[in-house]
């Protein structure tokens, strides 16, 4: 071990040992015997004292762990240790400590009851879903910790990908704790969309995605899912209303829908309707995407100039980076020399940039990633990341 691993468990373990000879002090003068005087426990604590000291934690644990007898006053105390090594790794420690407690027929319900929870969630740390499944649903039947219980349950059947679960737990979670979980709910059925997709069921996947948008109708997620499944099956008329919805949705996204729509445009050979959707959309400033793909159309149509001045134009009204960058690559086009090899240096710096910046940001984490997820990877909440707006950014 570690010189600063051994300091920081022996000041963890000091308070505990503190404790524990207090309750054997305790328990010697309530039962009137003299401290020191032929009892077993004095000795035991005075040796956990020496082994701690003499930086041999492992022997000082063993040893704490046998002198504090459970009892309703030292309940509390073993949680308290268990817990401790639980947030320090050390899951198996913890396993012990809590199952040392539920093993005692004399705890109360409600000290037993907590010990049960805490050893789920000891095996939810070691990876034993199964275990931890059968704890929490003790709970739930004993009618102890529901809603942690019932949380903990959700947060299992989507480790395990069991959709149907999940969504049945977190039904009952909105109920017991009258809130509002519709947007998770539609999650789940896009999970269980994206797998019949991959499975080529496109009928059911589709049912699915409905579902999602019947139980929540701003589902950013299940529309363009559905436009990706519009896409494939060349109904590009409805993969553009679906595209287009989310603008009432979130129109944070709004940026996600671009792409695809000026695909869609381009299949059906609608070039001016798609040209005035992304004039609406520059003016409302839902981002510099869709600007950036007008542009591009404009250079298309008619040529540079048009698509310069319609890059400067956004820039006045709000810098970013990636339009910095187009307006670069469009300058670039029409100068020589010196003035060439300048702008092209500042193009790289730019580009460079947009490489290595992170798109998409957790409102509630502050996580960042250069894709899209739904599910949070840093604090598993559900529709909490978005794409990032401002200079860096859209």
């Amino acid at each position: 071990m570690s010189p600063d691993y051994l300091f920081g468990l022996v000041v963890c373990l000091l308070p505990v040992a503190a404790w524990s000879g207090w309750l054997i002090g305790r328990r010697d003068a309530r039962r009137q015997r003299p401290r020191g005087a032929g009892g077993s426990l004095p000795s035991d604590y005075i040796r956990g004292l020496n082994f701690l000291l003499n930086d041999r934690p492992d022997k000082a644990i063993e040893v704490f762990i046998k002198v504090l007898e459970v009892e309703s006053e030292t309940v509390e105390t073993h949680l308290a240790l268990g817990n401790l090594f639980r947030r320090r790794g050390e899951v198996d420690r913890a396993i012990r400590i809590h199952q040392n407690l539920v093993a005692r027929p004399t705890l109360e319900f409600d000290q037993r009851a907590l010990a049960l929870l805490e050893l789920g969630l000891d095996y939810m740390r070691s990876g034993l879903l199964d275990r931890a499944e059968s704890l929490f649903k003790e709970l739930l039947e004993s009618g102890a910790h529901q809603r942690q219980a019932i949380d903990h349950l959700v947060d299992i059947y989507q480790q395990e990908r069991d959709w149907d679960k999940a969504l049945e737990y977190t039904q009952r979670l909105e109920k017991l704790g009258n809130t509002d979980l519709r947007d998770r709910r539609a999650h789940f059925l896009c999970e269980q969309a994206e797998a019949l997709r991959a499975e080529g069921n496109v009928e059911d996947a589709s049912a699915k995605l409905r579902q999602a948008l019947a139980v929540d109708d701003k589902c950013v997620r299940a529309s363009l899912m559905q436009a990706r499944l519009a896409m494939t099956a060349g109904a590009y008329e409805a993969a553009i209303r679906h595209l287009q919805r989310i603008e009432t949705q979130n129109v944070a996204f709004l940026p996600e829908a671009i792409a695809p729509l000026v695909e869609c445009h381009r299949a059906l050979d609608r070039i001016p309707d798609l040209v005035s959707y992304l004039e609406r959309l520059g003016r409302l400033r839902t981002g510099v995407t869709p600007v950036l793909s007008l542009a591009e159309i404009l250079h298309e149509l008619q040529g540079p100039e048009a698509a310069r001045q319609r890059v400067v134009e956004e820039l006045r009204q709000r810098p970013t980076v990636r339009g910095i960058d187009r307006l670069l690559e469009y300058s670039l086009a029409g100068v020589e020399g010196e003035a060439r090899e300048n702008l092209a240096l500042l193009k790289e710096v730019t580009s460079r940039l947009i490489e290595q910046k992170l798109n998409y940001m957790c409102g509630k984490c502050g996580f960042k990633g250069r894709s899209l997820h739904w599910h949070c990877p840093s604090c598993k909440s559900w529709n909490s990341v978005k794409p990032i707006h401002g200079l860096e950014g859209e």
